[in-house]
Formats: structure tokens, C-alpha cells, sequence
């Protein structure tokens, strides 16, 4: 068959005299040419072109550090130069060489051609580039940080009348009216509830309770209805008109203290369980909304992916529960459900584990309460308080009667929390514990109970918080190894910010020795057998940012560098090291709250959940730790707070 194509001559050489082949414009539309013949030619045969899809894998992308300033918090890789982050997941870790050359293997093995087709150059341009974000020479990556005992709603309540910052009853007044004036709705109607919280009286001239008296001194507050809380949520003062509405009062209060003058006349300070005896405004979704927003919001600036909510009543929960099946929470919560009784009730706490859009919300611990705190006099002392010496402080709740449902909660499968602030409450808890874990039927590992503030302890119960339920183990603090499970103990969540608070009254409240167990988080750090002391900050009660906490942990100094020992530190060999420090606000957090296996440190498989911190905290000089900013706050692989 001959061709009907006419047959071009040859040259003397054999080659095609035919010069516009290889000429520039030939070559150009070849080269345009070229992909769109194979994929005419592979569509042809019916395989589906998969590289120019948006599949899986392109919208993967990597953060990297020139500096390998990716602190990890895995023992196995403490620092890297680049993660790679898949859907909600941390992909890969490593340098930015490998990271990449691992990434392109597992494109190419999804590939239905993989091993028969590979591009060349220059066609390699339709495989997809793993996307990479460099971060600034002076910038670092941590695993997201977690607060291990904080209250949501309670900060978006406090923000709203902040009292924190008066040093005086008479800047209080001033406040109050002020936010009056401010507030017309109130102004103009005396019968509306004036709420605010964080007063302190240890910073007031003469360190004495205010009086309810002392808002009649204004006339703008005279007659109106006031209720505000101490820094600590464990004290309120109200005014006189609130008194007349709770008339009459109970002599005694278990558990609380109604504070009385010479006469018997109360004075508008109520302490722990009397506290319950004031008048409370029902529940708002409206309001929760609001200062849950609040809350949010501030904790995503500062770096918080997740929050240990201590003390969440079942509206709470039910608010978290239908907000979360609505729309993806803007961060993790672990709720501690709470109802105020002796008697059982873990039945009205809905159990929910990874729930709602985004598995964000889980409940599955409660929160118990023993004593009420050191700067109102209601922490439960074995002696009595140094500079008070006719108090010893108060057991909100009867030892048999906590044993009773501390047994019955954890039969029922719950993580139980202790509030425990001193060393008479922390005693009794320990003994409870104890005896329930001598108990077979109880695993310590699947309970994992936790003391949470540790405040005040003898040294020799310090050291029995290290042996209930495990054996001392030679282990890394850095290393979650699979032996932990039978090194389990109770596990204390201590607040590093409160040392720091309370350092310039406490060892007048404790004397010399009962102080050397106040505080002590080196100490209960090193009687653990696997080393794990979670961090958190209790906030409202103190600022919200984790770097707070780290910065008092690691330094025992006020934020403006001093404590009662000078610019060394409180009681300095009590630091922690900033390793250390991190590990308590990642790793440690994510063991307290059964979740290490997602959370708690940038490993292959766990949630892709990190902070960019504009500077260095594991290195840069002391003082400089607190100026550091959050630039992005990533959960899930999403950025919630900043930029990437």
C-alpha cells in the first residue's frame, strides 16, 4: 500500500531537509503539544488522568524552619525542620528534603499508572508541589497548647465587670458606678443586678474584707442589688439590699461561712457553700453565647487549642453539646461535669467522647470539690493558719460522704477531679484514693484520677502521690512509652500563676514549715513516676495567656521580675525547666484528659494542631519570654487565629 502523503527528500546525510522541525516554533507548540497528545492518549484507553484532580493531597502543605526551631515535644524527634500537615493530621516530620521526597512517593503511589508512567521533564510541571510555609528566622512552632484547668463562661463573665486590677474599696465604688453610668438599662432601673468579679482583698490597704455598707457610700449604688465575686470564685460580697432579699439567714452553713460582726450582723461576705444561699440569675443561652464567645476568642490569640474546663453544670454541657452539633467549636474542650450534691448524680452528665462537628467536645470527668482557697481562708488546713490562728479553714464536703461518691462516680466509669487546695484537703483525698485503688476492680490507668490545684501538701503526701496505684520508673520525662500504662498514678494539675500570686501572702498564711510543701511543682514533678504534671491557669481566676503560666514555672518571679526572694526566683528549686514546662501544657495535658494518642506533641498521626510564636521561648533570655506573640493558632490544619 503505498502512502498518499508525499515523500519528503533526504539529505546527502539521510536526514529530513525539512529545517522548520526543529525550528523554535516547532519546538514551542511540541513542547505545548506533547501533554495534550498523552492525555488524549491516555484518556483514550480509559485511565483517568488522577495528578490534575484536586484529590487528597493538594491541599497538603508543610511548615518549615530554617532554624529547626519546631519544637515537637516527641522524644524520638524533639525538634524538626519542616511538619507536613494531611486533611487534619500531621503527615510526615522531618527535613524539608525528605519531608518532600516522602510527600511525592506517596503521591506517586496513589497514582493507578504508578511504576509504568512517570513524567519527565519538562512534564513533571503536572505533578502537584507540596505546598511549603517557611516561618521567620525568629519564629517557632510548639504543639497546641492546652489549659488544664480553666472556666470558660467564668472569663467571658468576669470581662464583663472586670474588678481585678482595684487596689482599693474605694476604686471598686468607682468602677461600679462607672459601669453604671455606662449601662443605661441598669441606671434606670434599680432592681437589675450589678455582677461583676475579681476583687481581692490581700491587695488592699490593711488586706480586710470589704463591707456591705461600703456601697451605700455611693449614692448611685445605694439600695441597688450587687453581687460580686472574689478573684478565686470562692468569697462574694454583696450589698445590703441583697442581704434584705436573702433575709432570713441560717445561723451556720456547712461547708461555708456567712462572715459576721461583733454584733452577729452579717456584712455581706459569703464564703464557699454559703455563697449558694445568694440569689443566682437563671441560666441565658444569650449570655453563654456571648461570654463563650468572649472566651474563645481571647484563648485563640494566646495559642489555646484546647481547654480542661473544671466545673461545667449540666446547662453548660447541654449549651456545649447543642452549639457543637451546630457548627464546629472554634476550639477543644474537655468538660468536667459538676452537680452540686452528695448524692449521685453522674447520671445527669451526658458522656460525650470526640462529639459534634469536628470531634472537639468530650466529657467523660467530673468535678468534685473538698476545700475553698488560700487567699479567703477556706483552704482545709491539718493545723491552724499562721496568721489566723482561729481558723483552720474549710471542708466544704463530709470525708465519708466525698469517699462515698468519689467510689460510686469512678464505678461508673468517670475520670474523677478533686479540687484541693490544702494540705488537710489534699490528705483526705489521697487517703480516699488510696483506699479505693487498693481495690483490684479499680484500674488506676483507666481512671487516671486527678488533684486538681495539688496547692498544699505534706512532703511525705507528695511522695505518696507518686506511689498510689504505680511504681517509680526510671523513665524520660520526655518518654510516653507503652510501660507507662503500669506506672500510672494519681495525677496532680497544678497552676504555676497561682505560686506567683499568692507568694507575697502565703508563707505568712503557712509559716516556714508547712510552705516548703506549698507550690511545690519540682517536687511533685520528680515523685511522678512518669514525670507528668499538667499546667494550666485557672482563668479567670488568672490571666488567660499560657505563657503566663509557662513564665512563672520556669522562672518563680511576677511578671515584673521580683518575688519576696529577689530576682532569683521563690523558692527557685522549685522551677521547672522550659522543656519541661512545654511538655505540661502539650504532652501532660493530653495524658490527664486520655488523649495522648492525638494530642499532646507534633507526631505522625496526631492531630494537626500547633502555634507560630514570633520569638524562641525555649532559649530566649528570661525576661524577654512574656513579649513573645502568637502569629497563627492552627487546629485540625486549619488556621483559627492568625496567619501562616
Amino acid at each position: 500500500m503505498t502512502s498518499s502523503l508525499p515523500v519528503k527528500p533526504a539529505s546527502a546525510s539521510g536526514q529530513s531537509t525539512n529545517s522548520s522541525i526543529n525550528s523554535p516554533q516547532h519546538r514551542s507548540w511540541w513542547a505545548r503539544s506533547w501533554p495534550l497528545a498523552l492525555l488524549v492518549a491516555l484518556g483514550a484507553t480509559g485511565v483517568t488522568v488522577t495528578w490534575l484532580k484536586p484529590e487528597t493531597h493538594s491541599l497538603d502543605y508543610a511548615v518549615c524552619s530554617a532554624n529547626h526551631t519546631i519544637y515537637t515535644v516527641d522524644s524520638d524527634l524533639p525538634n524538626v525542620q519542616c511538619i507536613v500537615v494531611h486533611d487534619t493530621l500531621i503527615a510526615d516530620t522531618g527535613d524539608r528534603e525528605d519531608i518532600t521526597l516522602r510527600w511525592r512517593e506517596r503521591w506517586w503511589s496513589e497514582i493507578p499508572l504508578t511504576g509504568i508512567i512517570h513524567l519527565p521533564w519538562p512534564l513533571n510541571f503536572l505533578e502537584p508541589s507540596l505546598r511549603v510555609i517557611t516561618i521567620r528566622p525568629d519564629s517557632i512552632v510548639v504543639p497546641g497548647l492546652t489549659d488544664a484547668h480553666a472556666h470558660m463562661l467564668h472569663y467571658g463573665f468576669k470581662m464583663n465587670l472586670n474588678l481585678e486590677d482595684c487596689t482599693s474599696v474605694n476604686e471598686v465604688l468607682s468602677y461600679l458606678k462607672a459601669y453604671v453610668i455606662s449601662h443605661p438599662d441598669i441606671l434606670s432601673d434599680p432592681t437589675r443586678w450589678i455582677e461583676g468579679m475579681g476583687w481581692d482583698q490581700n491587695k488592699w490597704p490593711g488586706a480586710q474584707y470589704p463591707h456591705a455598707d461600703d456601697f451605700d457610700r455611693e449614692p448611685l449604688l445605694r439600695g441597688r442589688r450587687i453581687s460580686l465575686a472574689r478573684i478565686d470564685v470562692h468569697a462574694s460580697w454583696v450589698s445590703n439590699r441583697v442581704l434584705q432579699l436573702m433575709a432570713p439567714l441560717p445561723e451556720n452553713i456547712d461547708g461555708g461561712l456567712i462572715i459576721r460582726d461583733e454584733h452577729g450582723k452579717p456584712t455581706g461576705i459569703f464564703v464557699d457553700n454559703a455563697m449558694d444561699l445568694i440569689p443566682s440569675q437563671p441560666f441565658s443561652e444569650a449570655h453563654a453565647m456571648e461570654y463563650f464567645t468572649r472566651a474563645t476568642t481571647d484563648a485563640l490569640a494566646v495559642g489555646l487549642t484546647n481547654v480542661h474546663d473544671a466545673s461545667s453544670v449540666p446547662e453548660e454541657i447541654q449549651f456545649y453539646k447543642k452549639l457543637s452539633e451546630t457548627r464546629k467549636l472554634p476550639l477543644r474542650l474537655y468538660l468536667m461535669g459538676n452537680v452540686n450534691s452528695d448524692d449521685y448524680w453522674g447520671n445527669q452528665i451526658p458522656r460525650l467522647i470526640q462529639h459534634g462537628f469536628g470531634g472537639r467536645l468530650t466529657v467523660r470527668s467530673v468535678k468534685l470539690f473538698t476545700d475553698g482557697a488560700l487567699g479567703s481562708f477556706g483552704a482545709a488546713l491539718l493545723e491552724p493558719y499562721s496568721d489566723n490562728p482561729s481558723t483552720s479553714g474549710i471542708m466544704r464536703v463530709q470525708p465519708e460522704a466525698l469517699a462515698k461518691l468519689v467510689r460510686e462516680l469512678s464505678i461508673d466509669g468517670w475520670q474523677v477531679n478533686i479540687h484541693c487546695i490544702g494540705d488537710r484537703a489534699n490528705h483526705v483525698v489521697l487517703d480516699i484514693y488510696e483506699d479505693m485503688l487498693a481495690n483490684a476492680s479499680f484500674s488506676i490507668d483507666a481512671l487516671r484520677p486527678r488533684i486538681e490545684h495539688a496547692q498544699i501538701l505534706t512532703l511525705d503526701d507528695i511522695k505518696r502521690t507518686g506511689k498510689l496505684g504505680g511504681k517509680k520508673s526510671s523513665i524520660s520525662y520526655f518518654v510516653f512509652a507503652l510501660s507507662m500504662v503500669s506506672n500510672s498514678t494519681v495525677i496532680p494539675s497544678v497552676q504555676p500563676t497561682h505560686a506567683t500570686s499568692d507568694m507575697w501572702y502565703a508563707e505568712d498564711r503557712l509559716g516556714p514549715k508547712r510552705i516548703q510543701g506549698a507550690y511545690a511543682y519540682r517536687t511533685l514533678l520528680d515523685a511522678s513516676p512518669n514525670r507528668i504534671l499538667p499546667l494550666g491557669s485557672d482563668f479567670p481566676v488568672e490571666g488567660i495567656n499560657p505563657l503566663l503560666g509557662f513564665y512563672a514555672a520556669v522562672s518563680r518571679l511576677s511578671v515584673k521580675g521580683d518575688s519576696p526572694h529577689g530576682p532569683g526566683g521563690w523558692y527557685p528549686s522549685e522551677r521547672l525547666t522550659r522543656a519541661e514546662a512545654l511538655k505540661g501544657m502539650t504532652l501532660d495535658t493530653a495524658y490527664a484528659s486520655f488523649s495522648e494518642d492525638i494530642l499532646g506533641s507534633l507526631s505522625i498521626g496526631k492531630k494537626a494542631d500547633f502555634v507560630v510564636l514570633d520569638r524562641d521561648i525555649m532559649t530566649v533570655p528570661m525576661d524577654e519570654i512574656l513579649g513573645a506573640k502568637v502569629t497563627a493558632t492552627v487546629i485540625d490544619g486549619g488556621v483559627e487565629y492568625g496567619n501562616l
